[in-house]
């Protein structure tokens, strides 16, 4: 009994009884018996919910929210629908993928109650019926589906999943508005062989990825070697941006070579060991005629 009806009946009870104790008991029975009338006829349903009321057997009609009457033994409220989001847990233990794979699935439905009609005269119990038709999709929805896709891509299993049940439930008044999978749990020896498969999978993909790399590097300095020979003060400057680097560093001291000098300026070597040949070419030949000159003795 609600609230409204309890506070009714209870005045008109106390009117009765304050009746009989004045002397008028006609008037007394009268307000008590107002009082059972009142109690079987004032009902009232939430915001959320839809009364089904039958007369005689037959639908009445669906009423609610609010303060409604029905007239006592001829109607009946044969079931209160709430109308709200409810939600369902349901899952599938030891399912065989289609990849023969057992694996233990764990979901939750959205689900409400569109047409309290439908559900109240339709089926005998909707909410068993959801969570059998929910388990039974989804041990369907595991067997055409690989492993794979259901670790990989549960945003579209759950739409396929929600379409599937949505399908079945829709003549009985309730609307699927989501099935989201919690978790997918597979043995623990193929965990392992997974977690190999999938190591051997990015080592082989590092190796590629680092002789791609290789290959890349090797191109370029290819590149770099052909502009350097065509250009050979490139290769210099190269050389003395080198040594500039190196030397940023405060207190550094650094041995040079001769030989990387004359590479830093390739021209200049050439022209000085050209310079060096054209002048040990006079001596040699001044020293040659002095030793043709000199008289033999005998």
């Amino acid at each position: 009994m609600n609230a409204i009806t309890l506070f009714i009946v209870t005045i008109i009870i106390a009117l009765g009884i304050l009746a009989n104790l004045a002397g008028y008991l006609a008037l007394a029975i009268v307000c008590w018996c107002l009082a059972a009338i009142v109690y079987q006829a004032l009902r009232m349903a939430n915001t959320w919910q839809k009364c089904v009321v039958l007369r005689a057997g037959k639908l009445r009609g669906v009423r609610g929210p609010g303060l409604f009457l029905i007239i006592p033994v001829i109607d009946s409220v044969v079931a209160t629908i709430d109308e709200r989001i409810q939600t369902t847990a349901f899952n599938a233990e030891q399912a065989l993928t289609r990849d023969t794979v057992p694996v233990n699935v764990d979901a939750i439905i959205f689900w409400h109650v569109h047409d309290a009609q439908k559900a109240a005269l339709a089926i005998t119990d909707y909410r068993q019926a959801i969570d059998r038709v929910a388990q039974t999709s989804l041990r369907e929805m595991i067997g055409s589906s690989m492993l794979g896709v259901l670790l990989s891509d549960r945003q579209s299993t759950d739409q396929a999943l929600c379409q599937k049940i949505g399908a079945k439930t829709a003549e009985w008044g309730i609307t699927v508005r989501s099935v989201e999978i919690r978790d997918v749990a597979i043995p623990e020896a193929l965990q392992d062989s997974m977690s190999r498969q999938a190591q051997a999978e990015r080592e082989k993909q590092a190796r590629i990825i680092l002789g791609s790399a290789e290959a890349e590097i090797a191109h370029k300095f290819v590149e770099a070697a052909n502009v350097y020979a065509r250009h050979p003060a490139a290769l210099q400057l190269r050389a003395m941006n080198i040594i500039y680097e190196t030397t940023k560093e405060r207190g550094t001291t650094i041995l040079i070579p001769s030989s990387m000098v004359d590479s830093m300026n390739p021209l200049a070597a050439v022209a000085a060991r050209s310079r060096s040949a054209n002048r040990s070419q006079p001596a040699a030949k001044a020293n040659h005629a002095q030793g043709a000159a000199a008289p033999t003795q005998i």
